[in-house]
Formats: C-alpha cells, sequence, structure tokens
C-alpha cells in the first residue's frame, strides 16, 4: 500500500515511539469485508516474525479471526452525536456521581496516593472508571487481539490500528496481556479502556505487586489513567473545568466534546 510523504512521516513516528521498523505490515494488502483477512493475517505473520515477535505472541496472532462486531460498531458510533444532556443520561451520570462518592471514600488511601504520585485527584478518575465500565463491572466481550487485528486488516483506519496490534503483541510477549483476554469493541484494555499503544506508554504498576494489570485491578488501572493525564499536561491543584489548565488534559482522554465535558461535570461532583 502506498504511502504519502505525510503518512509515511506518521508511520515512522507513532513506531519510533514503541522502537519498531515503520514499514511493518504495509506489505499485507487491508481489505472491507472478512474474504481478505486470513491472508492479510498469515503476510503480517511473517512479517511479524521478522522484526522479532516472539513465538507466544505468534501464536496468540495466528488464532485471532475476523470480527464482525467491531465492525458493526466501528462503523455505528452514535453517542457522540447526542446533545450533553442526552449524553450525560445515556451514560447514567447521575448514578456515576453518586457511586463515585462512595467508592472514593471507602478507596480514599488508594485515591490518596495517586494524586500524591500524579497530581490528579480522585473526581475525574473516578468520572472516567465509571462512564467507561461502570467502575470495572463491564470491560467488554470482545477478544482484544482479534478485535485490534481486525481494525489493522480493515482499510478505514489501517495504519492506526497496525500500530495498536503491534503495541497488543507486546504486551503478550511482556505478559501484561493473555492472549484471551477481553475487552472492547475496538480492543480497548482493562477498566478505564486504555488501547494498546497507551498501555504500553503510561500503564504504570498501582498495587505495587510488581506487574500491570488494567483488568484485574483498579490500582493499576485507576493510576494508569493518572499518569496518561499527566502526560497529556496536568496540572498539579489546578481547576479541570471547561476554561481551566486541565481542562485540556481531559480533552487528551477523548476527542468528543460530549464526553469532555461529562468528565468535568461528574468528577466536580465527585470532588465536591
Amino acid at each position: 500500500m502506498a504511502l504519502t510523504a505525510k503518512a509515511l512521516a506518521f508511520a515512522i513516528t507513532a513506531s519510533a515511539a514503541l522502537g519498531l521498523s515503520a514499514f511493518g505490515a504495509q506489505a499485507a494488502s487491508c481489505g472491507n469485508t472478512g474474504a481478505g483477512f486470513e491472508a492479510w493475517k498469515q503476510a503480517f505473520v511473517q512479517e511479524a516474525a521478522a522484526r522479532g515477535v516472539g513465538g507466544k505472541a505468534l501464536s496468540a496472532l495466528q488464532a485471532t479471526s475476523y470480527a464482525t462486531k467491531t465492525i458493526h460498531a466501528d462503523r455505528n458510533q452514535k453517542s457522540f452525536k447526542l446533545s450533553l444532556e442526552q449524553f450525560m443520561a445515556k451514560r447514567g451520570a447521575k448514578t456515576i456521581a453518586s457511586k463515585g462518592k462512595s467508592l472514593k471514600k471507602s478507596n480514599a488511601a488508594l485515591f490518596a496516593r495517586i494524586e500524591q504520585r500524579f497530581g490528579v485527584p480522585a473526581g475525574p478518575l473516578i468520572a472516567i472508571w465509571g462512564m467507561e465500565t461502570g467502575f470495572g463491572s463491564y470491560m467488554g466481550n470482545s477478544n482484544i487481539l482479534s478485535a485490534v487485528a481486525t481494525l489493522a486488516y480493515d482499510c478505514r483506519r489501517s495504519e492506526y490500528f497496525t500500530n495498536q496490534l503491534h503495541a497488543a503483541l507486546k504486551l503478550v510477549h511482556n505478559g501484561s496481556l493473555h492472549s484471551g483476554a477481553i475487552g472492547a469493541a475496538h480492543g480497548e484494555v482493562g477498566q478505564t479502556q486504555f488501547l494498546p499503544v497507551n498501555v504500553l506508554k503510561y500503564g504504570v504498576d498501582g498495587d505495587g505487586n510488581g506487574s500491570i494489570d488494567l483488568i484485574g485491578s483498579r490500582a493499576d488501572a485507576l493510576a494508569s489513567t493518572a499518569n496518561f493525564l499527566r502526560g497529556h499536561g496536568w496540572t498539579p491543584g489546578a481547576g479541570y473545568q471547561p476554561g481551566e489548565p486541565n481542562y485540556a488534559a481531559i480533552q487528551g482522554w477523548n476527542s468528543a466534546t460530549v464526553y469532555q465535558q461529562a468528565i468535568a461535570i461528574i468528577g466536580a461532583e465527585i470532588d465536591g
């Protein structure tokens, strides 16, 4: 697949951030239906092996299948077309704020440690946690590797998700992601729904057990979310409502304006 100068520059920059070659799966042709997925996958496996991907990760890639529900979800994202009031109602903002206050109290020591380490208060973290997965109660029903592989193969955003797939394989290789792990339709991982590249970049050990597990450990998930916000310019002690310094960090979490506003509103309600 031919790359424009702009696209090539993006591929080089993104791949360099992961210590990867820039030219990975470009030799494997993308497709808009599942018909070519198996052939694409075999080409990707060969390319990944040539780049030094280990046997465990290659076996996990071989086991992936074309995820039709991922494609359906990717083509039918409607929530962000709602008004703020409609979006807040759809996401259960009042319930999130109410339960969030209770969780802040019952996990006070954890949130104090996170704020001391990253400068991010509990409110926006709990708002994200609640909106993304209902506080870890539902993290999706898609095989993460199959979802990411499907989107890497799909022509709509192939370059972007090729980078995500390389990151996911690296997570499998280093033991941070199980090959059968379940996540959201686009391959989001864990209780606050990190894409694989962000797990590599911002994932931290929040519970001190020496590993990073964004699925099974709320401490890891919340600390990693705080690290993400800090990485996007969060200033300790500054406000995070629209027009205040830390709102830009919230904008880094999600590009949808209604989502950004909801985080700020719910977070402020939780923080009091």
